[in-house]
């Protein structure tokens, strides 16, 4: 017996008895390991050979309708333990690792780098594509409209704030196509290196601060909040001050893991419940799952009842209406663009019908996609 063996402790009777239970459970889960290994390399391969036809039939490498109909049939055969959202993430990471072997994607999103943005973006199309920071949501429709990004990922609406009038502005002067939409449910942590007692400011976005008023009066209440351009930007700048001056941030946690910045307390929202829409553009057309949306946007003819009118082309049809917003044209004073989402794909019979009757009422009738329905909030 070496040195070593006998300054190590006895392990007692009750720890001896765990192990014997244990041994045998790990043992399987080790050689359900090698064998979920084995099996996903296999699928890999196949998805090799999928990737080849593709390119040979320049056919998109990214294919939301198979997206939909691949993580419907996994959850649909789930019986647990494992939650819907666990299985989901799993395959959405494995579609990310299966787009490298097809083709390497690259997706443009509203940076900086740790914005919700780009957080939402990870948690869509998994970590394993090529992400750019694109600066501005105008950006990402410039690089997308030019191709020099595959896919574009866009913020159009906040379950508390509304449309983001930059995206619906970005619709009227870019050619591009809505070809997915992402539900995700946004969280603030404040982020410091130093211990909570010690904060003295706090930085980030105006609106994140509005969104977590209550928690901020109740537990900072004489800490002095400062606005910065972006929420990753302050998380950037408590990055590189010394822990000594007590300043924290609130932004997301993957901006914290990028900056090296630890997370004193997470989800400090005041409601939970706040949800942000993404757009994914792009330059191709989505086939219809089923469970589809169609986005338009238009400018009605100068007259009483023009806008009735169109919205009655989808009541007439059966379509529901989900969402509508509106604009200014930027054509002339005082003329409006509407945006509009209808529940059904523009290749359904009773939408195609009320697209043509909406268009009779509309100086301008533009559709912006059609597209699957978000599936599980991210």
């Amino acid at each position: 017996m070496s040195a070593e063996d006998m300054n190590k402790p006895d392990k007692s009777v009750e720890d001896q008895a765990a192990d014997s239970v244990l041994a045998p459970l790990r043992e399987k889960i080790n050689h359900l390991d090698e064998t979920l290994v084995r099996l996903l390399n296999e699928r890999a391969r196949i998805v090799q050979r999928i990737g080849s036809l593709k390119q040979e039939n320049k056919a998109p490498i990214y294919a939301p309708h198979r997206e939909r109909d691949v993580l419907n049939r996994v959850l649909q055969v789930n019986e647990g333990p494992l939650l819907d959202r666990t299985i989901e993430g799993i395959y959405r990471e494995l579609m990310s690792g299966s787009f490298i072997l097809e083709q390497p994607i690259r997706i443009g999103y509203l940076g900086p780098p740790g914005s919700f943005s780009h957080m939402s973006a990870v948690k869509h199309f998994g970590s394993t594509v090529e992400f750019e920071d694109l600066r501005e949501i105008s950006g990402v429709f410039t690089e997308v409209q030019r191709r020099h990004v595959d896919y574009g990922l866009v913020p159009i609406e906040n379950s508390r704030n509304g449309g983001i009038v930059e995206t619906l502005d970005a619709f009227q002067k870019f050619d591009v196509t809505i070809y997915a939409e992402v539900l995700v449910s946004i969280h603030h942590s404040l982020l410091a290196n130093c211990e909570p007692r010690q904060v003295k400011q706090i930085y980030s976005k105006p609106e994140v601060f509005s969104q977590c008023r209550s928690w901020l009066s109740t537990q900072f209440p004489t800490v002095d909040l400062i606005p910065m351009a972006s929420s990753s930007k302050a998380v950037q700048y408590v990055a590189e001050r010394d822990s000594a001056e007590g300043c924290a941030a609130i932004g997301s946690t993957l901006a914290g893991e990028l900056y090296g910045v630890r997370s004193l307390f997470e989800k400090i929202e005041d409601n939970v419940d706040n949800l942000t829409r993404f757009l994914i553009i792009a330059q191709q057309k989505a086939k219809p799952t089923g469970e589809d949306k169609t986005s338009i946007m238009f400018t009605t003819s100068n007259r009483p009842g023009a806008l009735v009118d169109v919205l009655d082309a989808f009541r007439q049809e059966g379509v529901n209406l989900s969402h509508i917003d509106k604009r200014p044209s930027g054509r002339v004073n005082w003329e409006y663009s509407f945006f509009l989402d209808a529940e059904g794909h523009r290749e359904d019979y009773h939408m195609s019908r009320a697209l043509e009757a909406a268009r009779e009422h509309c100086l301008h009738l533009q559709i912006l996609g059609s597209y699957p329905k978000a599936g599980q909030v991210l």
